[in-house]
């Protein structure tokens, strides 16, 4: 992979709560995105707190109102939604804001993904950091749907390793398995950037790199600091020394490539039928004699990814709106 040497049409489909946030930043004010729109999708919190954490992560970037907020589906295919309140708490760090005057498309977020595809076939990138039930319906409704996109970065899973919601799964994965499953059988472009190994080991922020952070003092610095406070002593608690960044490594990553320091081709599959192991992604690396259908993050360069995030946080925006407890 080569440094990107054009901006990227990008919609980042999301669970918002946390790092998510973080990700939208990255969507909107990194110079190599165009983020043309954001899709919501049930995940993490509780779907409306996610559209607000949304709304508020907009607003701390100076965009409110800019880049249009669709509503995916609201719940998995098949199962019950499955939160991760435990963890992100309101997923903002307790920030609130007055939304009056803002709104969300009317375009549900399923129809506005087939669109956006089909109006840059080739060329739209999707950044899905949340359950892939909005990809996989919309790979359903409209057959064209997979040609048209041109790439799809999705943050699940883990590389032969551990999970974070039960031993065997990463929370995405988990929450709905047969969307997963039916993504990865579809034949996108994927590239898959999984929890265990390559978040835990060069997207966790130590207590130093988050005194450096907040220590710029920008209202976006202050807004990273006051979510990540809300989940780092979860972090912590559970072996973990700093806090987790998997979904904004993801938009990195595709913006720009050249951090990555190693990847492969892997034949990957999702568990649907074992409740032991539901979620569970079996990554072949190439020795099973199966067909590769996905490029799977080994590396990043660590310590530039921290510094793309810092310069991120740097940016002195003013704040479309006031934000409470910011």
């Amino acid at each position: 992979w080569k440094r990107r040497s054009s901006v990227i049409p990008l919609v980042i489909d999301t669970d918002t709560a946390q790092d998510d946030c973080v990700a939208l930043l990255v969507g909107l004010l990194d110079p190599a995105a165009d983020l043309v729109g954001i899709t919501m999708v049930a995940g993490n919190v509780g779907f409306d707190q996610q559209v607000k954490n949304a709304q508020i992560t907009l607003a701390v970037a100076g965009r409110s109102g800019e880049v249009p907020i669709y509503l995916g589906c609201r719940r998995p295919l098949v199962r019950e939604w499955v939160s991760a309140e435990n963890v992100h708490g309101d997923g903002s760090g307790g920030l609130s804001m007055d939304e009056e005057g803002l709104e969300v498309s009317a375009e549900h977020g399923v129809d506005a993904l087939i669109r956006l595809a089909a109006e840059n076939p080739g060329t739209l990138r999707i950044v899905a950091i949340g359950p892939l039930t909005n990809i996989a319906t919309a790979l359903v409704k409209d057959p064209d749907f997979v040609a048209n996109v041109g790439e799809l970065y999705i943050m699940g899973g883990s590389n032969n390793g551990r999970g974070n919601i039960t031993a065997a799964a990463e929370y995405n994965f988990y929450v709905d398995p047969e969307a997963a499953k039916a993504v990865f059988a579809a034949g996108f472009d994927i590239t898959v950037i999984p929890w265990d190994q390559l978040t835990l080991r060069d997207a966790v922020f130590s207590r130093e790199q988050l005194a450096e952070i907040a220590a710029i003092g920008t209202p976006l610095s202050s807004f990273f600091t006051r979510m990540v406070d809300a989940t780092l002593a979860f972090d912590e608690s559970v072996g973990i020394p700093g806090s987790t960044h998997p979904d904004s490594l993801t938009a990195a990553v595709l913006l720009h490539p050249e951090l990555v320091t190693a990847h492969a081709r892997y034949a990957v599959d999702i568990e649907t039928g074992s409740d032991l192991t539901r979620g569970y992604s079996a990554m072949s690396w190439g020795v099973h004699e199966l067909e590769p259908n996905a490029r799977v993050i080994e590396s990043v360069d660590a310590a530039g990814f921290f510094a793309l995030i810092r310069d991120v946080l740097s940016h002195s925006m003013t704040p479309s709106r006031s934000i409470s407890g910011l």
